[in-house]
């Protein structure tokens, strides 16, 4: 989503939903896992390096505290720390206040030979050596680490989970009625520019040579950057998918309303500020005129293919859409 998190730490992390975890090996009484906290992160901008000193004593990276400017390596640093507590149970770099440990973190020489070290596989260690390297720039990156052959080996990232998420909302996105990818590119248009910025960022990190538009080439290399495995006849679908005039490319509005769906997230004031739009004689009722005419002003195509839009809508008995009815078929 283009956002480095930059207080990363074990307390940062919550099971989303509340059950009981049970004894292991119990492992089905496990919920998802999801990060939380976002107060510190910040929007990650190409060429542009960040100099704030933030995040939390134990997981913050050496760079932050030189202050020479810094990007989203300093969250691999901190899944770097986070790594090596889980193996061992004591943090890499440790002091009796935060002086001591920033010292410890800058001399970045975490003890990897006492126990429970020899203890530890080979592949294990190197991981975490790799996640604490001092040069951000010989770090790995997200998709290096859950690419590892530690963690290959112990059947963690034999399937990478962004592909069947990805492409399973791509394909449902790519299964809406036109009038449902219609109806997402209203809400696009509705929604502020400050709650679009994740996207943005999402959007820039894609088009590298910032022509404003996607080609299925700059689509497979970013999703290759990020560790994907998706073969070309898959990218194929998600570049058809996204690309609603068929031109073959992806413009930014294309880009954020096939990505508006994938996180399918649809606040109710965006959705009845859509209805609005679409209800222009506020009568709380959406007409086949109204339809038109919202279709003709988003240039939906010629008489015949607004047409063919408006036949695909199911209609109540009066022959009109209440709002009810306009929130449950863009949710279906």
């Amino acid at each position: 989503m283009g956002v480095m998190h930059r207080d990363l730490k074990p307390e940062n992390f919550l099971l989303s939903k509340r059950g009981v975890l049970g004894f292991l090996p119990c492992y089905a009484d496990y919920t998802m896992l999801k990060a939380i906290d976002f107060g510190l992160s910040a929007y990650i901008e190409e060429g542009k390096l960040n100099q704030e000193k933030v995040g939390t004593a134990f997981y913050v990276a050496p760079e932050v505290l030189r202050r020479q400017g810094y990007g989203k390596e300093v969250d691999i640093w901190s899944a770097g720390v986070i790594l090596y507590m889980l193996l061992t149970g004591v943090p890499p770099f440790y002091g009796e206040d935060e002086k001591e440990i920033f010292h410890a973190i800058m001399k970045a020489d975490p003890d990897m030979e006492n126990y429970p070290w020899p203890l530890i596989s080979k592949n294990a260690k190197e991981l975490v050596k790799k996640m604490l390297t001092v040069d951000p720039k010989k770090r790995p990156t997200a998709a290096d680490v859950l690419n590892d052959q530690w963690l290959v080996d112990n059947g963690v990232a034999t399937k990478n989970p962004i592909d069947d998420e990805f492409l399973v909302r791509m394909k449902n996105f790519r299964a809406m009625n036109k009038f449902q990818r219609f109806a997402l590119q209203v809400i696009a248009d509705i929604i502020p520019p400050d709650e679009q910025e994740g996207l943005k960022a999402m959007f820039h990190n894609i088009d590298t040579d910032e022509d404003k538009i996607i080609t299925r080439e700059e689509l497979e290399k970013s999703l290759v950057r990020v560790g994907s495995n998706l073969g070309s006849e898959e990218i194929k679908i998600i570049a058809e998918a996204a690309d609603a005039d068929r031109n073959g490319l992806i413009d930014y509005n294309e880009f954020i309303t096939a990505m508006m769906n994938f996180r399918r997230t649809y606040k109710e004031e965006h959705l009845r500020k859509a209805f609005q739009k679409f209800d222009k004689d506020d009568n709380k009722r959406i007409s086949k005129d109204e339809l038109k005419s919202m279709l003709e002003e988003y240039k939906m195509g010629d008489e015949a293919a607004i047409k063919d839009i408006i036949s695909e809508i199911q209609v109540n008995v009066d022959g009109e859409i209440n709002y009810e009815e306009f929130c449950k078929m863009i949710r279906s």
